[in-house]
């Protein structure tokens, strides 16, 4: 391959074309000079003035350069040295020297994976650091074959996007391009793709596009109009996909969609809080990166989802339909409505939550709970009409990231509710037609909290510390100066060392695990469930409730929740209580189980009334009477 025979594969950053060079371009409208520095490998020692294109790039190939050869940019003549904002790899850090990297030399296996559908799915939100306990690429793959066995079918990998200090959450990101240097090689995260690729799971990628860090964002310096300083978020500026210079902030993220596509295989990406992706031209910027990121895997199908507090239905509406583009959404209402229902307490943005078998079911049926009602906790109306959306569009979940972090102590679920409540409700999300997503440990009821930590300097690390727990005291509970002084600092290590899963809890918590996998296995493997026909529900009680998914030719299932004492259902006059015609029920599952650690099923008809058992969930299926 000649110098000129390799296209380039990004808008920005360091390429090699073929074996004699590299390419470097690079975005900095506010500069009149840029020079490439070799600082390490091939070339080091040398500097090399870039040539002014239109746009505000800067372009040269430098034949010195190699693969592995460590370089910053020297602006204007400046005494200063600056990592390329489109680095793919920053071996020492954010404020270290970026190094060249040749993505094409990886020898990927995966040429006969398809991508992953929009139904049928089981997510796994994954913290890489904290995922195992030496929290790199390299120990999360060799635990992806019980993942497998697990069920899951889809990794949501929160994001990788390097940032200063010893650990964080990833939302801080610094360098969009650059695999965080904390969890292991470029490759070593491409051989984690590859390897979930061989064992049927598909992997999507966090991103956030909604703000830069605090500390190691260095691009500023090469263009004043990468921050909107008209709008704000509660991490920072906003960034500029709008205003004036924006064309290259647009670019840039741009490439960084399609980038993690095209470079690392990913499925897919979850984009972060969307509501402060502000852009207002005609060809908003988040329908503009899923095609561009979908251009970017023919041959492929790929998977976005979103974040989106208001509840905008439109992101995951067609763009023939005015929407932009994207598979599905979070759904926060159902995991309010959950958490109430499981621990009773209604605090801060829960308060527009009872926790009531019809919200549960509304949120089967109809994915967002508010689409434009008001809300009292906001004093304003939320979310927008989203009955056209599928139930599958809506990922629901009992445990995420930041909802096992908003507690005083980073407790899981399960550790704050009734085992048997717990696990009543859990039936229904991993069973209901909704796409469920499970967070990392929760299947095998891990006793690890999850807690808010990042690694910052000592004056940002007090700043971050505050505003945390001015965060935390919207709950009264905690906002009480006795817990306040119990709160897990985030920039102490002993706090990320406390989130890290300890595996053997799958042996110790056996019981729990196995209650997980024959859930998802029934999910995965009966077509009803995996993708039925239609869905339906009824209240039947206070605590008690009915959920209907339709099969082919009568080929029904039902799931029948009590969250609340043993039911006595003296009149059965709810017609999807009815099996179909010449097609009897039977029992499928229950929640209690004794393998499950429950304390048995008693029988549902007992003296010509239906029983429903106290904080229990059951399934049934409809079976033709000559099977019986």
């Amino acid at each position: 391959m000649t110098d000129e025979s390799r296209p380039r594969r990004m808008p920005i950053g360091a390429e090699l074309v073929g074996e004699g060079a590299v390419d470097f371009r690079v975005w900095a409208p506010k500069c009149k000079r840029v020079e490439i520095v070799l600082e390490g490998g091939a070339g080091a020692g040398t500097s090399h003035v870039c040539t002014a294109q239109s746009g505000g790039y800067f372009a040269q190939r430098v034949r010195a350069a190699r693969a592995g050869t460590l370089y910053r940019i020297r602006l204007d003549g400046g005494s200063d040295l600056y990592p390329d904002p489109a680095s793919r790899a920053q071996p020492s850090g954010p404020h270290g020297p970026s190094l060249v990297v040749d993505p094409t030399t990886f020898d990927w296996s995966d040429a006969a994976w398809k991508g992953v559908i929009p139904t049928r799915q089981v997510i796994y939100e994954m913290h890489v650091g904290t995922f195992s306990h030496e929290g790199t690429w390299a120990a999360a793959m060799a635990e992806l074959p019980e993942l497998a066995r697990l069920g899951i079918s889809l990794v949501e990998m929160m994001p990788i996007g390097d940032f200063p200090g010893r650990f964080g959450w990833g939302y801080d990101g610094v360098n969009l391009f650059a695999p965080t240097h904390l969890y292991g090689a470029p490759d070593d995260l491409r051989r984690f793709v590859d390897r979930a690729h061989a064992l049927g799971i598909g992997v999507i990628l966090d991103v956030v596009y909604n703000h830069f860090g605090p500390d190691g964002n260095y691009l500023p310096q090469f263009s004043d109009t990468y921050f909107d300083r008209h709008r704000h978020t509660d991490w920072g500026a906003t960034i500029n996909f709008d205003g004036e210079g924006s064309a290259g902030v647009r670019d840039y993220v741009l490439a960084n969609a399609g980038y993690w596509i095209d470079e690392f295989h990913f499925d897919g990406l979850r984009l972060d809080a969307t509501q402060d992706i502000h852009d207002a031209s005609p060809d908003h910027v988040i329908a503009a990166l899923a095609r561009s990121a979908r251009a970017a895997a023919p041959g492929r199908r790929t998977y976005f989802v979103a974040e989106n507090e208001p509840q905008a239905a439109r992101l995951a509406r067609p763009a023939d339909r005015g929407g932009y583009g994207l598979d599905a959404l979070w759904n926060d209402d159902f995991h309010h409505a959950a958490r109430v229902a499981l621990t009773g307490h209604g605090e801060a943005y829960y308060t527009d939550y009872g926790g009531t078998p019809q919200e549960l079911l509304s949120a089967m049926k109809h994915g967002f709970l508010y689409q434009g009602q008001h809300y009292a906790w906001q004093k304003k109306s939320r979310g927008s009409p989203s009955l056209d959306l599928a139930p599958h569009q809506f990922v629901s979940y009992l445990e995420n990231h930041d909802q096992v972090a908003n507690t005083a102590f980073g407790e899981r679920i399960h550790l704050l509710a009734n085992r048997g409540r717990h696990r009543a409700l859990a039936t229904l999300f991993l069973l209901g037609p909704a796409t469920p997503m499970l967070f990392q440990g929760e299947e095998f009821a891990s006793s690890k909290p999850f807690l808010y930590f990042a690694d910052h300097q000592r004056e940002l690390a007090a700043n971050v510390r505050k505003g945390r727990n001015e965060f935390l005291a919207q709950f009264p509970s905690i906002a009480d100066p006795d817990v306040v002084a119990l709160l897990a600092p985030p920039d102490d290590p002993a706090t990320f060392e406390r989130c890290k899963l300890d595996f053997s809890e799958r042996k110790t918590h056996a019981r729990a695990y196995a209650f997980y996998r024959d859930a998802i296995a029934l999910r995965r493997h009966d077509a009803v469930f995996a993708q039925p026909a239609g869905v339906d529900g009824a209240v039947l009680g206070a605590s008690a409730f009915v959920l209907r998914l339709f099969g082919p030719a009568g080929d029904d299932r039902m799931i029948l929740v009590n969250l609340g004492p043993d039911t006595h259902l003296a009149r059965a006059s709810e017609p999807l209580l009815a099996p179909p015609e010449e097609r009897p029920w039977e029992l499928l599952f229950s929640s209690e189980d004794p393998r499950y650690g429950g304390a048995g099923t008693p029988p549902l008809e007992r003296e010509g009334a239906r029983y429903l058992f106290g904080e229990c969930a059951v399934v049934l299926r409809a079976v033709p009477v000559e099977k019986r």
